[in-house]
């Protein structure tokens, strides 16, 4: 049950699709709509049923900075908690397209990382680079689930 590359590809294609299903939910339906979308990204992609996930943001700060609840997570991608008053919804902001560029990977058994720059373009065309790093490991049903997501601005010397 070891992880291979390229199911560390695809895992990153599928949260990155993910997104963009979030965007254009809430684009079509709003909240209401975009909310589902986002609770069944959540489910397929992290692995909160595993415990605590290690997900630091890349718009988060203060008090809120780590997000290892599915709740904090939910708050991040589409806001409208009042429990997370700062968020502004990172997976409603028009997201079409997600491209990664791997620096690099470390693979044992049944857990894989992942870290590189993720890109994603919105639907104006603008562009927004990201310092991204994951970590997975299978669940017992050999489903690869986000367990470290760590994601930043790059550094502008």
């Amino acid at each position: 049950m070891s992880v291979t590359q390229d199911e560390l590809a695809a895992a990153r294609q599928a949260w990155g699709e993910g997104l963009i299903a979030i965007s254009k939910a809430y684009e079509e339906g709003g909240i209401e709509a975009a909310r589902p979308v986002a609770e069944g990204v959540l489910d397929a992609a992290y692995g909160y049923n595993l415990g605590p996930v290690l997900f630091k943001p890349t718009l988060a700060s203060g008090d809120q900075t780590f997000r290892p609840t599915r709740t904090g997570a939910l708050s991040y991608f589409v806001g409208h908690d009042a429990d997370y008053p700062l968020d502004g919804g990172f997976g409603l902001k028009g997201w079409r397209e997600m491209e990664s560029v791997t620096s690099a990977s470390f693979i044992e058994g049944d857990v894989g990382m992942w870290m590189g720059w993720v890109i994603l373009t919105d639907k104006d065309g603008n562009v927004t680079k990201v310092d991204k790093t994951f970590g997975y490991k299978k669940d017992a049903d050999g489903a690869l689930r986000i367990v470290l997501h760590h994601s930043s601005l790059p550094y502008q010397p």
